[in-house]
C-alpha cells in the first residue's frame, strides 16, 4: 500500500510539473488569449482523442444525464484558461500562478456543498495560509494597476477551475480521466470558434511550437493525469499537492523569460509552498 501510495504522488507530482509549464507558455506565446486557448484545446483534443482510439477507450456518453455536467465543466474550464492566461499577461508568471493557486483552498472550502464531506478545520487554516500568501504577493491595493487586476483575475479563475473540479469528481469513478478531458477540450474548442475570423496566420505559424508544446505536454498528459489521480486522492488533496505548480513556473520563468521573483513573491510562494506539504502529509496518514 505504501509503494502505492508514493506512485500515486509521483504522478500527481509530475502531472503538476507537466501542468506548470502554462505559466511560461501562456505568457510567452504571442497571440490573443482567446486564440491560444482555442489551439491549446483543440490541439489537445486531437492528442487525447488519438490516444483514447489508441486505448481502445469509450468516448461515448454513458447517460443523457451526464450531459449537464460535462458541459458546465467545460465551459467553466474554458474560462478558467481565458481568465487565467489574462492573468498572466498582466502581471507575471509568479504572481499570476501564485494568484491561480488559490483554488486548493476554494476547493477545500466549496466541497461540502458537493460531498457528504464535513468541512475541515485544518482546511480553513490552510485557506488562511493561502490568502496571506495572496496578501503578500499582491503590490499596493489600487484598482488602476494591471498587477493587481491579474491577481483578481487569478483568483476568478482559481474559483473556475475549483468548480469544475468538483463537479466532474462524480464522473471519474464511470469515465476515464483521458475520456473526460478530451470531451472537454472539444467543448471549449467549440465554444471560441469566433475567435477564429480574424487570425493572422503568419502570426500563429512562428508559435506553432509552443502551441504543440501547450496542447500536448501541459493540457493532453499533464491534465490527463491529474483528472486520473481524483480516483486516489480527495479533490481537495490533490489541488494543495498540485500547488507546487506556481515554484515550478517561477523557476522555469526564472531561466526562460529572465523574470526574477521580488521578496515578497518568495515569501507569498513560501506561504502557499508550506499548504502543499502540510497537505500531503496529511493526506498520506488519511
Amino acid at each position: 500500500m505504501k509503494n502505492q501510495h508514493t506512485n500515486h504522488l509521483l504522478l500527481l507530482g509530475l502531472a503538476t510539473l507537466f501542468i506548470s509549464t502554462s505559466g511560461v507558455l501562456g505568457k510567452y506565446i504571442n497571440l490573443p488569449t482567446p486564440l491560444i486557448i482555442w489551439f491549446r484545446s483543440v490541439l489537445a483534443a486531437i492528442f487525447l482523442f488519438l490516444f483514447c482510439k489508441y486505448r481502445k477507450l469509450n468516448i461515448t456518453l454513458h447517460s443523457k444525464k451526464d450531459a449537464p455536467t460535462i458541459i458546465i465543466g467545460g465551459i467553466l474550464l474554458g474560462t478558467h484558461w481565458v481568465t487565467y492566461f489574462l492573468a498572466l499577461k498582466l502581471s507575471n508568471v509568479a504572481v499570476g500562478m501564485l494568484a491561480m493557486f488559490t483554488f486548493p483552498v476554494i476547493t477545500a472550502l466549496l466541497e461540502p456543498l458537493f460531498t457528504k464531506t464535513k468541512l475541515n478545520p485544518i482546511h480553513i487554516l490552510l485557506g488562511f495560509m493561502v490568502l496571506l500568501g495572496i496578501y503578500i504577493l499582491a503590490p499596493e491595493i489600487n484598482f488602476e494597476s494591471s498587477y493587481l487586476k491579474g491577481i483578481l483575475l487569478g483568483v476568478f479563475s482559481a474559483f473556475c477551475y475549483a468548480l469544475r473540479n468538483l463537479i466532474l469528481k462524480r464522473h471519474v469513478t464511470t469515465y476515464d480521466g483521458t475520456v473526460l478531458m478530451m470531451q472537454q477540450c472539444i467543448i471549449v474548442s467549440v465554444l471560441l470558434i469566433p475567435v477564429l475570423f480574424n487570425v493572422d496566420v503568419v502570426q500563429v505559424q512562428t508559435q506553432l511550437p509552443y502551441l504543440l508544446i501547450l496542447g500536448l505536454v501541459t493540457t493532453a498528459i499533464g491534465h490527463s493525469l491529474f483528472i486520473s489521480s481524483l480516483k486516489n486522492f480527495s479533490v481537495s488533496t490533490a489541488s494543495i499537492i498540485g500547488s507546487a505548480q506556481p515554484i515550478f513556473g517561477i523557476i522555469m520563468a526564472y531561466f526562460f523569460l529572465n523574470e526574477i521573483p521580488t521578496t515578497n513573491t518568495f515569501i507569498g510562494g513560501a506561504l502557499i509552498l508550506a499548504t502543499v506539504v502540510i497537505e500531503s502529509v496529511r493526506s498520506k496518514k488519511g
